[in-house]
C-alpha cells in the first residue's frame, strides 16, 4: 500500500512536469513565437527579437539594436494574403536602436515583414532569411485567459495521470477519466471558444467551419476521452480506451499551438 501511494505521488509529479514541458514546446514551436536574431555587421553587433503576434490596439513597433550609428535600417511589409505591393520604409534611429512600425490590422489580420540593414559601404543585409508573418488579435480579459489556462493545463495533467492509473490497473481510473473529460471540455470547448471570440471575433474556426488545428485537435482529443469514459463506465476493468485516449492526447498536443489558425484573406474581401 505504501509503495502504491509513493508511486501515485510520483506519477502526479511526472504528469505535472510533462504538462509544463509540452506546453513550453507548443509555445516554442508555434507560428506566433518571437524570432530572435543576432548578426555582426561592420564589426558591430546587431540584435533583435521580431514579434509574430500583436495583442490589442495600435501599431506593432519593431526594434533593432544597432549600436553603430552608420548602420541604416529599412523595413518592407505588406498585408499577408493580399494583392498589396511591398512597402519599404526607413527605420528611425533613437540612440543605439532602430525603430519602425507595422500598421494595426483588424483581428486575425496578418502582415508579412522583413528588416534590412545597410552599412557605410552600401552593403545590405537581411536580418531574417525570409519575411516573417505577424498576426494581430484583440485583447482578452485576464479572467477568461486564466480560466482557459487552468482547465486546459489541468486536462493535460489529468490525461497523463489517468493514463498511468490505467496502465497500472489502479482503482481510480474511471474517476480520473471523468475529471479529464470535464477539464478538457471546459478548457477546450467552453473557455477556448470564448478566448477565440475575444481574440478573433469567432467562437470556433475548426471543423466544419475552418482549419484551425488547435480547435480540431481539442475536439479530436475530447472524442477519444468520451469513448474512454463510455467504455469504462460499461466495464470498469476495461482500461484499454483510457490508455488510447491518453496516447492520442499526447500525440496531437505535440502539434504546435495556433497552426492554421484564424486569418483574414484580403484577396477575398474589398481592398
Amino acid at each position: 500500500m505504501k509503495k502504491t501511494k509513493i508511486l501515485s505521488i510520483l506519477f502526479w509529479v511526472i504528469s505535472i512536469i510533462l504538462t509544463f514541458a509540452i506546453s513550453y514546446y507548443q509555445k516554442l514551436t508555434g507560428p506566433t513565437y518571437p524570432v530572435a536574431v543576432s548578426h555582426l555587421i561592420s564589426n558591430s553587433e546587431v540584435k533583435a527579437v521580431f514579434p509574430r503576434s500583436h495583442p490589442g490596439d495600435g501599431p506593432e513597433t519593431i526594434k533593432v539594436y544597432a549600436g553603430n550609428p552608420a548602420l541604416i535600417g529599412e523595413m518592407k511589409y505588406k498585408r499577408f494574403k493580399s494583392y498589396d505591393d511591398w512597402r519599404v520604409i526607413e527605420m528611425q534611429r533613437r540612440g543605439d536602436s532602430l525603430f519602425a512600425e507595422i500598421p494595426h490590422q483588424p483581428p486575425a489580420g496578418k502582415v508579412e515583414y522583413q528588416v534590412f540593414l545597410r552599412d557605410e559601404n552600401h552593403t545590405t543585409v537581411p536580418l531574417t532569411e525570409n519575411p516573417l508573418i505577424i498576426r494581430f488579435r484583440a485583447d482578452v480579459p485576464a479572467l477568461w485567459m486564466i480560466l482557459h489556462i487552468i482547465f486546459i493545463f489541468g486536462a493535460f495533467m489529468l490525461s497523463f495521470r489517468t493514463g498511468f492509473e490505467a496502465v497500472f490497473k489502479w482503482d481510480n481510473a474511471f474517476k480520473l477519466t471523468i475529471f479529464t473529460v470535464i477539464f478538457l471540455f471546459l478548457g477546450g470547448l467552453v473557455f477556448g471558444p470564448i478566448i477565440q471570440k475575444y481574440s478573433f471575433d469567432a467562437f470556433w474556426t475548426g471543423w466544419p467551419f475552418g482549419t484551425d488545428l488547435t480547435d480540431n485537435k481539442t475536439l479530436f482529443a475530447l472524442i477519444f476521452w468520451l469513448i474512454a469514459l463510455w467504455r469504462t463506465w460499461k466495464d470498469r476493468a476495461n482500461r484499454k480506451w483510457i490508455i488510447i485516449a491518453a496516447l492520442v492526447m499526447l500525440i496531437i498536443f505535440l502539434i504546435p499551438h495556433s497552426m492554421f489558425g484564424s486569418e483574414i484573406d484580403y484577396t477575398k474581401i474589398e481592398q
